[in-house]
């Protein structure tokens, strides 16, 4: 090892959140920590909620402009598809009812022909009785 170069090593004195305190070797002379043996959930059995220093809402400070920029244009999208969506059942729903008004107007339109065929036949059969009947 090179010489003058590796910080000391000392004694440390460590301390938990719980008050819990020990001694240990380190190259700094004192430390805190959050969890220890004594406190810890999976050592002692119990459930501890442990919020290391607020993680949680710094991250949200950090990001959470962004998070709710991207939730609100999924929003936007979604309502312009349904706008959409809606707009499309609007353009068939009108074709479909101009449809159905055509078939019902060549319809009458058919009927109409239809009644006015058996007239024209049955004339066509008068005539053509009277005709055999002068002969």
């Amino acid at each position: 090892m090179k010489t003058g170069i590796h910080p000391e090593y000392v004694e440390c004195t460590v301390r938990c959140t719980c008050g819990n305190t020990w001694k240990t070797r380190s190259t700094k002379s004192e430390m805190t920590v959050d969890l220890c043996d004594k406190c810890h959930p999976f050592y002692t059995g119990q459930q501890k909620l442990v919020d290391t220093g607020g993680r949680v809402q710094r991250f949200a400070n950090k990001f959470g402009g962004a998070a709710a920029e991207q939730l609100k244009k999924a929003e936007e999208a979604k309502a312009a598809k349904a706008a959409k969506a809606a707009e499309e059942a609007a353009a068939k729903k009108a074709a479909a009812e101009a449809k159905a008004e055509k078939k019902a107007k060549r319809a009458a339109e058919f009927e109409k022909k239809a009644a006015e065929q058996p007239v024209a036949e049955s004339a066509a059969e008068e005539q053509a009785t009277e005709e055999n009947a002068a002969e």
